[in-house]
């Protein structure tokens, strides 16, 4: 068991890629504490982990509100004396054309997507520190942070933001053992990407730019951030990891 006898917190782990996570570092040994706003899917989530033997927490927070990160990151220590892991996966897209995108808009995916990251990372690396622990802290970016995607700017520049986050961070957090890395997955099958699967004839003309022709799938993006989050990756950090079946060495 690569993660035996730590700690790791996912955020927005009751769905899709965070769920896919927080199951494989469970099964890795990790206890992990998840986050997110619903509390149904949370807990469906921590009974699965428990019922295949792992260990699990819940928290109902919003990420991108200090007050609510500070009592999660207290309640995990509280419960288990350390933090070892902290994967910031919480995130929202909406889609919208340039012109169009409303300072609501812009401010909800500044805070959730970006906010969050830097909130829940600062409060886990002062963690990390105060227990000269270590550590490792991923932030869950896209290719969307490498490249432009049509209709969601917002949405590209907090992923282009978390890559710069990550490299900061590990920068100056490596004095203490921690290391920061961002990981960036391609097309992969969540709730949010289910309609555009479920269009037979727009998946097919999307999946032209996919060198691998196929859709991505969670738990491939759980293995990546398993390397990232293990030992395996000591000497890794202040790197963005593309994990997109080839979408982005593709130039037509």
């Amino acid at each position: 068991m690569r993660l035996a006898g730590k700690v790791a917190l996912v955020t927005g782990g009751s769905h899709g890629i965070g769920q896919a996570v927080a199951i494989r570092f469970a099964q890795e040994g990790a206890k992990v504490a998840l986050c997110g706003r619903g509390k149904a899917a949370l807990d469906e989530t921590v009974r699965q982990i428990e019922e295949a033997g792992g260990t699990a927490l819940a928290f109902e927070a919003d990420v991108s509100d200090k007050t609510q990160v500070d009592r999660m990151i207290d309640g995990i220590a509280e419960r288990w004396g350390r933090l070892d892991i902290a994967v910031n996966n919480a995130g929202i897209c909406e889609v919208a054309p340039f012109l169009n995108i409303t300072e609501d808009q812009w401010d909800r995916h500044m805070n959730v997507n970006l906010k969050g990251a830097f909130l829940v990372s600062q409060r886990a690396a002062r963690e990390m520190v105060k227990r000269g622990t270590g550590g490792s802290i991923i932030q869950m970016s896209s290719v969307n942070g490498l490249l432009a995607e049509a209709e969601q700017a917002h949405y590209n520049t907090t992923k282009g933001g978390m890559i710069n986050l990550a490299m900061s961070m590990a920068l100056e957090l490596a004095e203490h053992g921690i290391r920061v890395n961002a990981l960036c997955p391609g097309f992969i099958e969540t709730r949010l990407t289910k309609p555009l699967i479920d269009n037979p004839p727009a998946i097919a003309d999307y999946l032209r730019t996919v060198p691998m022709k196929r859709v991505g799938q969670p738990e491939e993006i759980a293995a990546a951030a398993l390397f990232l989050a293990s030992d395996e990756a000591s000497y890794v950090t202040g790197t963005s990891m593309v994990v997109d079946g080839g979408q982005v060495i593709k130039l037509s």
